[in-house]
This record gives C-alpha cells, structure tokens and sequence, in this order.
C-alpha cells in the first residue's frame, strides 16, 4: 500500500489517500483539536474497510464497497503518519488517540481485533487512548464478545467506544441506517458489561438533522446515565446529505439548543460537538469522503474545497 495523494496541509487536519496493489482506496485522516497544537493532542482516523456497505443517509462513503483491509494496510494508516511525524517511532505527544472511524463499520472487520491486540506493544504510551465507533449492526456479536475481552485485557481506561443512533425513533433511525442493527436493549445490556467503574463512559452519538427525533425518555428508558454520555454533533456538508434533504439542526453560530438542555436535566453528561468548520473544507469530518469529488460537482456550501495534491 502507497500513499498517493492528500489535501493541502492545514494544522487543523490533513486527509490522505493510499492505494494497495489492485488499485482499491482508502483514506485517513491526522488531526488536531484547536486550541492544542500536535505537541498536546494528536489524533489519526483510520480506515477499516474499502469504502462501507452501510449506506448511511448523511454519509459520503457509504454505498460504494470493495472489502475488507487487512490488518497490514490498518496498521501502514497509523506507521506512515507516525514516521512522518515523529521519525523516531514514538509520538511525542501529550495524548495520542486513534479512532476507528474514518471509512467502514469496523465491526465487519475482524482485522480491527488483531490491531488493537497488537497496538499497546506497539505503541506503549500512557497517554494512548483507542476509539471505536459502530452502528452495532445485526450479526457482529462475535465481534463485540472478543472486543469486550480485549478492552478488559489491554485498555481498561483507556478505550473509548461509541454507538451511533442518530435518532430515538427507530422507523427513522432505520431510514438513516438502512441496515438490521442492534435494538437499543442490546445495546444498552452490552454497555453495562463494557463499561468499569473509573473508565470511560460510552458514547451515544447523535449527528442531529433538523427532522431528527431525540427524545430523553426514551434514552432512560434503555440508557444509564451513569454508564452513558451523549454526544450531539452536526450533519456535516456531504453530498448525501444534500440530496436527501437532511439539513444540520446544529450550526456554527449557536451553542445553545433545547434538545441539549433536556438531556442534562435528564442526567446525561452531554458533550456538544462542534468542532472546526474549516475541517468541512478540508474533507476531514465524519461522513465526508474526499473520493466523492471524482465523480460529482457542484460541492454543498462549506466543504471539500481544499484541493488534493498528489505525493
């Protein structure tokens, strides 16, 4: 696998391309979190799977599948950047997270499982933190036992995992995930195994549209406050998107949102986030795909418009 293109250079965040033998490509991404610059936080966003069957209705990549990465072209994501980096081998770096995130459910790809067996040897650092984000499709239970077991081993504290719902209906969370998923009794009885007492809570990530339906009771319902945070964050400026009419209800300009407001009175630690709006240019935010723009025009306002350059 090479390297053969990336957007322009930016502090903020940075897309790369790479291509293996037969041609197939992914893309991964190594960010920042303004104000903190590389010697504070780094993060690389990887790549599990050549493209994503999913096809989730806000989101670039999906639609567009042509198999699994081998834990080899997993594990060249995070060696390149790391090497260009940091040419000693070890990222200097006050926390450096890896997410499993970028293109692909990673729970397809029992790949994942051998890297993050494989990573703190690798990478032995205190300040190492490993993320996973799912939809916890129908079918993976094999995936998340054999996960459990991992994190009890080798992470304890330091593992992040997430299960992104998007809404609390499920006739319309089913249309913005058309696949068989976990009900959120599954997901809820697997969180209270996951999480440990002084460890990370679990993420419930909602990338709110405007029509999205996100209704506390329902979360208490299923979910513990205790054992459960929810992240909102904004529908970010893809191309599918657009044309399925799925406008963001979070915007730049405010902060403040009922929504957000009931869900603290509920109980849950809610993490509002917004992140840079220049990393919608870039192409480096979830959902995006900087690929997309090989075969479409007309780019939604606000994004992909930093240009890819070739190495």
């Amino acid at each position: 696998m090479k390297v053969v293109s990336r957007t322009k250079e930016h502090e903020i965040a940075s897309v790369f391309i790479a291509e293996n033998r037969d041609g197939r490509r992914i893309e991964f991404v190594e960010s920042t979190q303004p104000p903190m610059d590389i010697s504070k936080k780094w993060v690389i966003i990887l790549s599990t799977l050549f493209g994503c069957p999913v096809g989730c209705k806000f989101c670039d990549a999906g639609g567009e599948y042509g198999g699994r990465l081998s834990a080899k072209e997993i594990f060249f994501q995070i060696d390149y950047l790391v090497k260009q980096r940091f040419p000693s081998g070890k990222p200097e770096t006050e926390k450096f997270k890896i997410q499993f995130a970028r293109m692909g459910e990673p729970s397809f790809n029992p790949a994942v499982l051998e890297v993050l067996k494989s990573l703190p040897s690798k990478y032995p650092m205190d300040n190492f933190v490993a993320s996973l984000s799912s939809i916890a499709p129908h079918g993976t239970a094999m995936f998340f036992e054999e996960l459990l077991e991992i994190k009890k081993t080798l992470y304890d504290t330091s593992f992040q995992l997430q299960f992104s719902l998007h809404s609390t209906d499920e006739e319309q969370r089913n249309r913005l995930i058309p696949v068989k998923k976990w009900s959120f009794a599954e997901m809820a009885a697997y969180g209270n195994r996951f999480y440990s007492e002084g460890g990370k809570k679990l993420t419930l990530n909602f990338a709110l549209g405007k029509e999205n339906i996100l209704e506390t009771k329902v979360l208490l319902e299923h979910f513990n406050p205790d054992v459960f945070l929810v992240k909102v964050t904004p529908v970010n400026p893809t191309f599918k998107a657009r044309s399925n009419g799925i406008d963001s209800l979070i915007v730049r300009e405010r902060r403040e949102y009922p929504v957000v407001d009931a869900l603290k009175i509920a109980g849950y630690e809610v993490i509002l986030s917004i992140g840079e709006w220049e990393e919608n240019k870039i192409g480096s935010n979830c959902g995006q795909y900087i690929k997309t723009l090989d075969q479409l025009s007309n780019v939604p306002d606000g994004s992909y418009s930093y240009k890819l350059q070739d190495i």
